[in-house]
């Protein structure tokens, strides 16, 4: 290895190799082909099948090591996996990008499901703080209550608890729907950017704070309105879309949702008077 204490400041790059690498026809970019089947999927995805199922007993297993044998069923090709005994872990169930049917018989801790692309996941228990945090695509449904940050920052996918919600639910989300058939806390859709959240039951203080777009729905009374979150009008084409997205999501399809409060951006906050004409998408 040449001394670079010693070596020119010239010559440096070349002692070092930088000069030698061949660096024509590599990249790290994968460029999308929708001809080629593999294109629509993450690399090191696996072919799984929804028919081949299998119990996963995670009681005397850390998160880590139940998330690992996740991952190495469906490489077996298994899509479709029940856990047992989850006990309120936290984290688990995390990063999966693949299509899969998840099943948890039981309660998450914090952080469950996070960071997901594709899974459709049953949870039969109640869920912590941050439950599918990051969501991007896919269906995550839980049966009873969760905890604060319920969908922070999702980008897709249907978000469902049949329970009621904690505080700031659907902080920061950027797409998807939420949809919550009991109460829900306090600052729910703070600073949202897109999606849609409905929730059925009453709603805590601060409603859709600093919300910069997006659309709320409530069906029970609410605490109070957040800066820059306002009432509009609920249109016909609102009616249908919440009948059609409440039957799929199977709940509250006998909700009466004329009777539904519709929740926008003002978009009187001081960021949309520094925003360039172009860049206000939807402002009045």
């Amino acid at each position: 290895m040449a001394n670079l204490k010693t070596t020119d400041k010239k010559s440096k790059s070349q002692s070092m190799g930088m000069h030698s690498e061949v660096l024509t026809g590599r990249t790290q970019q994968k460029f999308f082909n929708p001809s080629e089947a593999e294109s629509f999927y993450y690399f090191g995805t696996y072919d799984v099948d929804f028919n081949k199922r299998t119990d996963l007993d995670v009681k005397e297993m850390t998160a880590p090591e139940a998330n690992k044998e996740i991952d190495n069923l469906m490489s077996q090709g298994f899509g479709t996996i029940v856990i047992k005994n989850p006990q309120g872990k936290h984290s688990l169930g995390v990063g999966i990008l693949n299509k899969l049917n998840l099943i948890f018989e039981g309660s998450l801790g914090y952080f469950g499901m996070g960071s997901c692309d594709g899974p459709t996941v049953r949870i039969n228990g109640r869920v912590g703080w941050s439950c599918a945090e990051n969501l991007m695509a896919g269906k995550v449904v839980i049966e009873k209550n969760a905890g604060s940050c319920f969908g922070a920052a999702i980008r897709g996918g249907d978000l469902i608890c049949k329970g009621s919600v904690g505080a700031r639910t659907g902080i920061d989300m950027k797409g998807g729907t939420i949809i919550v058939g009991g109460d829900a806390g306090a600052f729910t859709g703070f600073m949202m950017q897109r999606g849609r959240i409905i929730i059925l039951g009453d709603v805590g203080i601060n409603l859709g704070d600093s919300m910069y777009d997006g659309t709320i729905f409530i069906g029970g009374k609410i605490g109070s309105f957040g800066s820059d979150a306002v009432p509009s009008d609920l249109t016909d084409s609102d009616q249908d879309w919440l009948k059609r997205k409440l039957k799929v999501a199977e709940i509250g399809e006998k909700f009466d949702v004329s009777k539904m409060t519709k929740i926008v951006a003002g978009k009187k906050l001081w960021n949309y008077d520094n925003l360039e004409p172009h860049e206000k998408k939807g402002a009045i």
